[in-house]
């Protein structure tokens, strides 16, 4: 089930689904401003920096000259972009041509940003008050731990020491997709729950905050505002420490979920209380690509489907039972094995061989991740075989195209399926595609750009 991982990779397409008076009052704010130009695609931020200071439209034509022919699928892929977010406003001149104007408020709002520089709406609290601020190292440890102990919490209640006590809000953002509960039964993971616990941390991240702001509107907030507030948050600084008092009500309601996800700490003194960023929370103002740095892995995969695991944490235990036998447990070192009913059970609760093995790659111990391959190939292959037993046919919504008008439209329409990886079948002698539900938006797109 593709959905989890999509989803997490397009945290900015809430933001361009939003009605347009919206979108231009968060534009007010610099800040969201550079997030969305961060989020951007390389010639996305080339374009909107290129027109920042002009003040009429630009012809579409004129914006082709701009790039090379090999590079119009980008070029494409990047005014779609900026359109969507409306950070381009599209038009049409008096010759019946299209043009391309960046968004006055949106412009406005980056130029004083860039030229003047930007000021929070707070400013860190004197050191004399906050004199037992943890050091970063400490801050890291503790938004991993806070972050382990509530994917933990969501496997199994049991398996935490010390049970956070996780808002409503939050909880209503498990059950939705993560959870499923029946009667006075405890709640248990569903399909998309058990791919959640095999992705990347940051992953995991920005599809927790996309669903919560997604219920936004249930508990009676405005997404924009909450949005907002999310991409102010990470420009503060990592362990800078900020007056609580300076939030409005709204405001500290959305922190407290935040500190049970390990973005924030929140800390009291003796008058005060303050809030101090962890580096979770400056990594949702960049793109999921960027944040995604390669963090140190653990796991050792032999030839004969032993699995060793040198680390402490509980957490990666339990995420190694969902797909292995686990045999023993040392103070740090886990030693288990892929087998086949191990398996078995793995795909029967939605997990994918493909999401297995990337765990197990993205994750291999230093001692192994410069080998190629880091995973043995014949355990990757009897992943793969074993799965194909279980799923010997696949079935995929799709389109089908036929009947191109030239050779050269037909390859540029493949090579827009492939930008967006949906192309599953081409014939080139015939000029016949089929391209995934979803990505034929994008070859629509790219035929009537052609006619």
């Amino acid at each position: 089930m593709p959905e989890v991982r999509i989803i997490a990779k397009n945290f900015m397409d809430m933001v361009a689904s939003m009605p347009a008076m919206k979108l231009d009052k968060l534009y007010e704010n610099g800040f969201i401003c550079e997030a969305i130009l961060r989020s951007l695609p390389p010639l996305g931020k080339k374009y909107v920096l290129q027109l920042l200071h002009i003040d009429v439209p630009v012809a579409a034509k004129l914006l082709e000259e701009w790039v090379l022919p090999d590079g119009y699928t980008k070029h494409r892929v990047a005014i779609d972009r900026l359109v969507q977010l409306r950070v381009f406003v599209e038009a049409v001149d008096r010759k019946n041509d299209k043009t391309y104007k960046l968004n006055p408020t949106f412009q406005k709002s980056l130029q004083q940003l860039l030229v003047h520089g930007g000021t929070l709406p707070r400013e860190p609290m004197p050191s004399n008050i906050t004199v037992r601020l943890p050091t970063l190292e400490d801050l890291e440890a503790y938004a991993l731990q806070q972050w382990e102990c509530f994917l933990l919490q969501l496997i199994s209640s049991s398996l935490v020491e010390k049970p956070s006590n996780i808002s409503s809000s939050l909880m209503k953002v498990f059950q939705r997709r993560l959870l499923s509960q029946r009667d006075k039964e405890a709640p248990k993971l569903t399909e998309s729950g058990f791919q959640f616990l095999l992705m990347e941390t940051n992953a995991q991240l920005w599809y927790i905050i996309r669903e919560y702001i997604s219920n936004s509107e249930e508990r009676g907030v405005d997404a924009a505002d909450l949005i907002s507030f999310m991409l102010e948050l990470s420009f503060h600084v990592i362990g800078e420490a900020y007056n609580i008092n300076s939030l409005t009500d709204f405001q500290r309601s959305i922190i407290r979920d935040l500190a049970d996800l390990g973005l924030v700490k929140l800390q009291q003194g003796r008058k005060e209380s303050w809030f101090i960023p962890t580096k979770l929370a400056t990594n949702l103002s960049v793109s999921l690509a960027d944040s995604s740095s390669r963090k140190e892995g653990f796991v050792v995969v032999e030839t004969n489907f032993r699995v060793y695991a040198y680390s402490t944490s509980r957490l990666h235990c339990e995420i190694l039972r969902l797909f292995s036998k686990v045999e023993y447990q040392l103070p740090n070192l886990i030693v288990g094995a892929i087998t086949k009913e191990s398996l078995y059970n793995a795909f029967e609760n939605g997990i994918t061989a493909e999401q297995i093995i990337s765990f197990l790659q993205q994750n291999a111990h230093p001692r192994v991740a410069d080998r190629t391959p880091t995973v043995p190939e014949n355990v990757t292959d009897q992943i793969r075989l074993w799965e194909s037993d279980l799923n010997r046919v696949e079935m995929t919504e799709a389109y089908y195209y036929d009947e191109f008008p030239s050779r050269d439209v037909f390859e540029g329409a493949c090579d827009t399926a492939r930008e967006w990886n949906g192309l599953l079948w081409e014939d080139s002698k015939k000029m016949h595609m089929v391209v995934k539900t979803g990505v034929h938006t994008y070859v629509r797109e790219y035929l009537r750009s052609q006619k």
